[in-house]
């Protein structure tokens, strides 16, 4: 690569005039939302046709926030259709055209556009020069050009490099390390300037079914597949932006890491959540044990949450005799049974039958007066006394998911008639816990996210006095979905997710080797078997590490090659400057004076960054008291992402990151900490783009020896 390209500064005139013309596109969009803002007046249809227009021009004005994203990013030359001629392309984030409608910009997603990402010396894909940008927003500091045809190697057969080197098949070489050595911002960026070809190839692949990505740490899985999102609302923007796209991240400080992908990207309608966010109308917080966590993940506790609904549809232990009018009407225990019966034969869904129970017990109650009495006369003269409303308590009660599982949970002689023969009692027995005086001030595990998904599927939506039902107890579901770190999901997690699917379209990422879940799977079968099956599933593997430099990656391979043997790991494409720094302390004061000795030289380092304490657990409080003390400004991952230049992370919560500089905290207490603590000191170890430092009192696992 070269400061003094020839063509920089034409180049440089372009990307000027793709912003100006993205400016006057910005501009009339403007104009045109102010005239059709001209009030409530005209016909309902005038009226609905400009609110339509109207939000178009707004999320139209949505995808121009490029903020200090680059517009353009690359160019293609191919030989035009007449043969003589040579056509070229800029590629940029969206399409922008001029005052003419002639395009200045091809959007990145469009067919003409995947040369630049796919096209190799073999596969040449007609094209003549691929070109790639450098560049900081508006301003182009460099170029790099790959020529194709004949007497050019064409891309990914650089001299020197081996067919076993992971260089080799790489495009736009420079431009990628370039992107790789900046400096990191606490948020993940976009990739779309230097998508490789094994990462187009999913971005690019067919919308239905389920797609596995298998990705060691530092291949780009996450943004692959918020790439493929866009990709897909791109290609499919009717009727997939109406039936919406789903991404599901495995915590609040991970979705907040990748919330700017899309937005960048120009897709910022994009629905993202943790499984908890899908269940309305509780609230959560509750820590329990990963014990408790196993029984709650086991696919089995959706027939004790099933058996737990049809416990509470119960005949009467006896006669109720009511008073109306002069007399008295009846309904007896033997007619309540039948009326439990026809009702679980009517109807799937509990609530649902619940209008059913009611119009029988009183036609039954109607029956039994001795002069005969109408149904309706009977409603009208016992609804809301308390004898029949204990009768309908007892029968067939309205139940939201939060009462039956807090009556469950909250009873032992519940969770027996329920889980008898269905679990252990042991297991059974573990997901007791008190009772709360109110149902608000009920706190639930992440855990119980997908056992109170269960229960709402179950029972279905509670009915209105109207007869209708209410339509915020329907779940939603979704034209795709996408799950990152899926291998942490339990069988009934990804029941959740799967419930959620419109038509089987997905997209999870993640790797067998970072699986550190209650339930973590050995293979992708134990995963896909709970998935959408209706279509045969892909699994693709990306094998290239972007991120992490070699010296990291060969300490990390230790402990993944223990942990997860068998599995390969991710071949890095390029050294780091340093080694990772293991030191080793005598006591607990000097392990924190280490930590904090080494930070501040991370801080005071050229270039910047952001540097993360991945520290056990049940240390993050000691560790934040030691920094404030010594008067070094941190922040804590759970409360502020990673927003600070310094910032404690809990090794639970570091899957996913991406840091310049980490410092690792007592290994061999991350690995006391967990069922699967290997595989969790692989995810920590696997952080940093520039250096690792290891910082012990405890002996190192022998992994790491």
């Amino acid at each position: 690569m070269t400061q003094q390209h020839p063509e920089l500064e034409q180049e440089q005139a372009y990307i000027l005039h793709a912003y100006e013309c993205l400016e006057a596109s910005r501009v009339g969009a403007l104009k045109i939302r102010e005239l059709t803002s001209s009030g409530p007046g005209g016909t309902f249809q005038a009226r609905l046709e400009r609110n339509v227009f109207d939000e178009n021009l707004v999320h139209r004005l949505e995808q121009l926030e490029l903020g200090n994203a680059a517009l353009v990013f690359g160019r293609i030359d191919r030989a035009a259709d007449s043969g003589d001629e040579v056509e070229s392309f800029h590629i940029g984030r969206l399409a922008v055209a001029d005052a003419n409608r002639e395009p200045v910009v091809v959007d990145w997603r469009a067919p003409v556009a995947e040369p630049f990402y796919r096209a190799t010396g073999r596969e040449q894909m007609g094209l003549l020069r691929r070109r790639h940008f450098v560049v900081e927003g508006p301003q182009l500091l460099a170029l790099e050009d790959e020529l194709f045809g004949e007497g050019h190697l064409g891309v990914g057969q650089d001299d020197g490099l081996t067919g076993d080197d992971p260089r080799q098949g790489l495009r736009g070489y420079s431009t990628l390390l370039t992107a790789l050595g900046r400096s990191r911002t606490g948020q993940l960026g976009d990739i779309v300037a230097t998508i490789q070809a094994e990462q187009d190839e999913i971005i690019r692949s067919p919308q239905a079914g389920v797609l596995v990505v298998q990705g060691g740490p530092g291949t780009g899985k996450t943004v692959v597949a918020l790439h493929r999102a866009a990709y897909l609302l791109y290609t499919h923007r009717f009727p997939l932006e109406d039936q919406g796209v789903l991404v599901i991240g495995p915590n609040r400080v991970f979705l907040r890491y990748i919330e700017r992908v899309l937005p960048s990207l120009g897709e910022a309608g994009v629905q993202q959540v943790i499984l908890a966010d899908l269940i309305p109308e509780v609230q959560f917080g509750l820590r329990e044990s990963s014990n408790v966590a196993r029984v709650k993940g086991n696919k089995r506790i959706a027939k004790v949450i099933d058996k737990a609904i049809t416990d509470r549809e119960r005949p009467l232990r006896e006669d109720v005799q009511l008073p109306y009018g002069v007399g008295f009407v009846r309904l007896r225990a033997e007619e309540s049974v039948q009326i439990i019966k026809a009702a679980r034969r009517r109807y799937h869904r509990h609530n649902q039958a619940r209008r059913y129970v009611e119009n029988e017990v009183w036609a039954a109650l109607a029956a039994s007066f001795r002069s005969g009495a109408d149904a309706e006369d009977i409603r009208d003269a016992l609804t809301g006394t308390p004898e029949i409303r204990a009768v309908f308590e007892r029968m067939w009660p309205v139940l939201t998911p939060a009462q039956l599982l807090h009556d469950l949970f909250g009873s032992k002689a519940l969770l027996k008639l329920a889980a008898n023969g269905i679990l252990p009692e042991a297991d059974y027995l573990a997901l007791y816990r008190e009772r709360s005086d109110s149902l608000n001030d009920v706190r639930w595990s992440n855990a119980d996210a997908a056992l109170l998904d269960e229960a709402r599927f179950l029972l279905g939506p509670r009915p209105r006095k109207s007869g209708k039902v209410d339509e915020t107890d329907e779940i939603r579901t979704f034209g795709h979905i996408v799950v990152d770190e899926v291998q942490d999901l339990t069988p009934m997690q990804l029941r959740m997710v799967t419930r959620r699917s419109l038509s089987g379209s997905m997209t999870v990422v993640g790797d067998i080797a970072q699986a550190t879940g209650p339930l973590a799977p050995n293979d992708w079968k134990d995963v896909l078997e709970h998935l959408p099956s209706r279509k045969t599933p892909r699994i693709v593997g990306l094998s290239v590490g972007y991120r992490i430099p070699a010296q990291i990656m060969e300490l990390a391979d230790k402990v993944m090659h223990v942990a997860t043997p068998g599995l390969r790991a991710p071949r890095s494409v390029r050294d780091g400057d340093e080694v990772p720094v293991i030191t080793s302390v005598e006591s607990d004061p000097a392990l924190f004076e280490a930590v904090i000795a080494r930070a501040r030289v991370l801080l005071q380092q050229a270039g910047g960054g952001r540097t993360a304490i991945i520290c056990p657990d049940d240390m993050v409080d000691q560790m934040s008291t030691a920094l404030t003390s010594a008067s070094v400004p941190h922040g804590r991952a759970q409360a502020a992402g990673l927003d600070e230049n310094l910032s404690i992370v809990p090794a639970s919560l570091a899957k996913g990151l991406e840091l310049d500089d980490v410092i690792v905290v007592e290994p061999s207490a991350i690995v006391a900490d967990d069922a699967q603590g290997l595989r969790l000191l692989y995810v920590t170890l696997t952080r940093s783009t520039r250096s690792l430092t290891v910082v012990h009192r405890l002996a190192l696992p022998d992994a790491m020896l």
